[in-house]
């Protein structure tokens, strides 16, 4: 596996359900959003990306603005523990369900996490096989448990043990397909939205210049 994010997604109704509509970027509100999202920044318009690289370097943000749902992709949002998540980014959500998702697959590491539209954490999960589970918070939620169950193992019954019952990456595609729809590397059906046909827009991260006397 070659996944990599770090995201949020801020819905007010189903993910999938918005991204099988082939929702219509709202270009502007994008662009207010991560405004309001990263003051002290000035964002400048790069060229748009898809869905499929939820990565971007430090100096970048990808964001969308549909009715219905919105996502940011930031490496400040792929943090060991999620419930840690910066204050600003589940205010920005006030109202919404807020999900985080992040995963690298080079440490086999994977987090999520998701807030009810009243701001209460109802599951924080972070786990790699270096560093065992960093977070576990909340009941595990129905597409979780076949893999805590040992239903999903991670190595046949002949190879070595796994640190856990189930891949860290194998249950964050599970998480993608089930709270947005998508896989990166998963199984894909005539119901699967393929991330590579949805937009986001992209922007570099310059910081404000101050003139004198601090004056903006």
């Amino acid at each position: 596996m070659g996944a990599k994010d770090w995201m949020v997604f801020y819905a007010e109704r189903d993910v999938a359900s918005v991204l099988r509509g082939r929702p219509t970027l709202d270009r502007a509100a994008t662009e207010l959003l991560v405004e309001r999202l990263f003051p002290g920044r000035s964002p400048r318009a790069l060229d748009d990306v898809s869905l499929l690289e939820g990565d971007p370097p430090d100096d970048r943000v990808y964001a969308a603005v549909w009715p219905g749902a919105t996502v940011v992709c930031s490496g400040e949002v792929g943090i060991d523990q999620p419930s840690a998540l910066d204050r600003r980014f589940l205010e920005e959500g006030a109202g919404r369900t807020v999900y985080l998702h992040a995963m690298h697959s080079v440490v086999d590491w994977f987090a999520f996490a998701v807030w009810g539209p009243d701001g209460e954490l109802r599951r924080a999960l972070s786990l790699s096989p270096d560093s065992g589970i960093i977070e576990n918070v909340g009941d595990p939620l129905p597409f979780e448990e076949p893999y805590w169950a040992g239903d999903r193992p991670a190595v046949d019954e002949e190879e070595e043990s796994y640190v856990f019952p189930f891949h860290p990456l194998e249950l964050g595609e599970e998480a993608l397909g089930t709270l947005f729809g998508f896989f990166y590397e998963g199984p894909a059906d005539a119901d699967t939205v393929d991330p590579e046909s949805v937009t986001l827009a992209a922007f570099e991260l310059k910081r404000r210049k101050r003139g004198l006397f601090g004056r903006r």
